[in-house]
């Protein structure tokens, strides 16, 4: 087994000496607790989630608990909230003691804390209201932003500061990747956050279509790639052999990874964008470079589970082994079916089926919880100066979780296959088998029942683990202050060390190098996209909305509906007989933001517009079933009831007019006769299908955007 030289060596130095300190416990507690909380509230708004697609009621027509609302909470809070406070804990823990220091800034470390979960609490505030973005996990709005960006500069300042004044003089490979995280991390925060204000509360994104499209999924993706994998790759590499009381496996193969990892990672985006209307060489560099990931990825898991080699006896009877085995067993299974899902005649099969669910689930509930768990259980016992209350509860927990993401993975795979084939199976004579999308529906609902099982499961291993925990917790005595001593060597000379050595004695040099590797992918891919006007050709009958169609959208974009509707008709047969034309990059060029969406939970509707009257969209949107028998969609009848704001409307539309969407100084001054006239004219057709309505209502608002939808290219 390769091992690390020893860093220094008596013959080697001058000086030495020995320096005692303390390490800081309590803020590792403190994020460890909020790790625990809201995992506990993530992971039941996931379950309630889950259970109304099954069953509708849940959604108890109320306009703070539908889907389309606390679906953006729940992967927000399990993404930010339960894993974001895990990696803190985790990186303010470990990276103390490879540095052989105390965290640069105790202050620093307290205004991280709170900040962080000020954010949070705005998030659980905000997005049940209906105040989002609607952008996939970025769906915070433009206060909430700047906060995340300043909380991010000072974790990096206090991460930097750490390293910077650390005694240890190499930088050991977990702190490369904690490195890596906060400099991409904050590059894709700040690009794809670029929006401009209209109210506290509202805004536009900067970026328009298939550029906003490209943007979003290029931080999307690295959202994954650069806050739920790398820092935890950082930990897997002190957490493990730590665990193991064994070295890594090869120092060689971590550099290898932790490089091409970085590099690789960040061109990978467009791969969940194929066909649609981004232009061809962007999707085909992203998946060019999702295949080339698996090479990384695979040597990280490697490099993680032969640590283990020669200790396998352990792991059969160590329990916290075991989460790390299986977490980087599921690490390994995710990133090669990444890869495989960006090939192109894949991807037409699973692209917005739960197939996608299920591979996002093993990730999270795999590699993401599963370490986490593993990294608790061996955390809280050294940081409460006891032995854990119970290995056998601890197990519990184990076939607990895993037996969860079985019953939560197997069924999504089976739904995804389901669907795909469906939307796609022709007769004999031609035709779709399946016309009626609700049919792809009612097949999947007992495999979204299964689904809940499972994560009822997996909740129910992390309520033991709670347990575990606090009793713990109770039978120890917390250590806040961790007294310690290094010997610290002074004018050090090495000869024949490894020519890596020069990144890991100048971390401020990694800093620069990790920006510069990650940028390069991302700078190919948007420039081009964002400046050469050739690669988004314009459409002449393609209009901006109007005022009161912008408001529906508005409220299209409120109630979440792009959560389970796309607006993306790709150019295959099965889905131009279903939906209609295909869809044109020129139809999204004053779509802020681009609404293409992720999952088809219903039907697409790039071509809704026109396709039924005013009253069925009326009648549907009260009463789902009432149109469709057996819909799963949540009643919406408070937009029949709530008049529609339109005190922003024409600042909305200045905004947009910054942006570029060509509103006249005219057209805006008039926009608020120009709504009322447009809304009377529904009212009256709905009058005359015997509904009464007032023509200020939300409702008449989203009929408007409704039926203008996809309309522009049949003039």
């Amino acid at each position: 087994m390769e091992q690390m030289k020893p860093l220094m060596t008596e013959a080697d130095t001058v000086e030495k000496s020995v320096e005692r300190f303390e390490y800081d416990n309590t803020i590792v507690r403190n994020f460890g607790l909020a790790t625990l909380v809201f995992g506990l509230v993530g992971m039941l708004v996931g379950l309630i989630v889950a259970f109304q697609l099954v069953f509708p009621v849940l959604n108890f027509d109320l306009p703070y608990t539908t889907f389309g609302r606390i679906r953006p909470l729940h992967t927000n809070a399990i993404i930010f909230a339960f894993v974001g406070n895990g990696i803190f804990a985790g990186v303010y823990y470990s990276l103390q003691r490879v540095c052989r220091t105390r965290m640069f800034s105790d202050n620093l470390s307290k205004i991280h804390f709170w900040g962080w979960q000020l954010i949070i609490l705005s998030a659980a505030i905000t997005l049940p209201l209906g105040i989002t973005t609607s952008k996939e996990y970025a769906e915070l709005e433009w206060p909430i932003d700047i906060a995340i960006a300043l909380i991010w500069v000072v974790f990096g300042i206090n991460l930097l500061g750490t390293i910077i004044k650390r005694r240890e003089k190499h930088i050991y490979v977990a702190a490369w990747f904690y490195i890596a995280t906060f400099v991409t991390v904050a590059i894709l925060h700040i690009f794809n956050s670029f929006e401009l204000p209209v109210t506290f509360f509202k805004s536009y994104s900067a970026y328009a279509g298939v550029q906003d499209a490209l943007v979003q999924w290029w931080y999307g993706h690295n959202a994954v790639a650069f806050f739920l994998t790398t820092p935890f790759l950082g930990m897997m590499y002190y957490f493990l052999p730590k665990m193991a009381n064994r070295p890594v496996y090869s120092y060689k193969l971590s550099i290898l990874h932790f490089w091409t990892l970085i590099f690789l990672y960040i061109w990978a985006g467009p791969h969940h964008l194929l066909y649609t209307s981004l232009p061809d060489w962007v999707q085909s560099l992203g998946v060019v470079f999702s295949v080339m990931l698996i090479a990384p990825s695979w040597g990280g898991m490697i490099n993680g589970l032969l640590t283990l080699r020669g200790a396998w006896d352990r792991v059969r009877e160590d329990v916290i082994l075991k989460f790390m085995v299986v977490s980087l067993t599921a690490y390994g299974m995710a990133t090669f079916e990444g890869p495989m899902l960006s090939l192109k005649n894949v991807n037409a099969i699973a692209h917005f089926t739960d197939w996608i669910v299920a591979h996002v689930h093993v990730g999270a509930l795999g590699f993401n919880g599963f370490m986490l768990f593993a990294i608790a259980y061996w955390l809280v016992p050294r940081l409460y100066s006891t032995t854990l209350y119970s290995k056998s509860l601890a197990s519990v927990h184990f076939w607990l979780g895993t037996l969860g993401i079985l019953f939560y993975a197997i069924p999504m795979y089976w739904a995804g296959f389901t669907q795909g084939l469906m939307w796609k199976e022709f007769t004999p004579e031609g035709v779709l088998r399946y016309p009626n999308f609700l049919e792809t529906v009612t097949r999947v609902i007992p495999l979204y029942a299964a689904r809940g099982v499972g994560g009822t499961f997996y909740l129910a291993g992390f309520i033991v683990m709670l347990y575990n925990l606090l009793k713990t917790a109770q039978q120890g005595s917390f250590l806040a202050n961790e007294a310690t001593e290094a010997t610290v060597y002074k004018n050090v000379s090495h000869k024949g060390e490894h020519w890596h050595k020069v990144f890991e004695n100048r971390p401020i040099l990694m800093m620069i190098t990790s920006l510069v590797v990650v940028s390069i992918g991302g700078l190919v891919q948007i420039i081009p996209t964002l400046l050469i006007k050739s690669n988004i050709p314009t459409i002449a009958s393609v209009q901006p909305y109007t005022p009161l169609e912008l408001e529906g959208r508005d409220l299209y974009i409120k109630e979440g509906c792009n959560n389970c509707h796309s607006q993306m008709i790709r150019p295959f047969r099965s889905e131009t007989e279903r939906y209609g034309e295909y869809s044109k990059s020129g139809e999204y060029v004053y779509d802020h933001p681009f609404l293409w969406g992720s999952k088809r939970t219903g039907p697409d509707l790039m071509r809704e517009g026109g396709k039924y009257p005013n009253s069925w969209h009326y009648f549907h949107m009260r009463e789902s079933t009432s149109m469709s028998p057996g819909s799963i969609m949540p009643n919406y009848g408070w937009l029949h009831e709530n008049e529609l704001d339109i005190t922003n409307t024409q600042d909305k539309m200045k905004a947009m007019q910054t942006l570029g969407v060509p509103y006249t100084a005219m057209r805006i001054s008039n926009a608020p006769a120009e709504l009322k006239e447009q809304a009377q004219a529904i009212a009256d057709n709905l009058k005359a299908e015997k509904i009464e309505v007032k023509s200020d209502r939300e409702i008449i608002a989203l009929i408007a955007y409704l039926q203008r939808m996809g309309t522009d290219i049949k003039k």
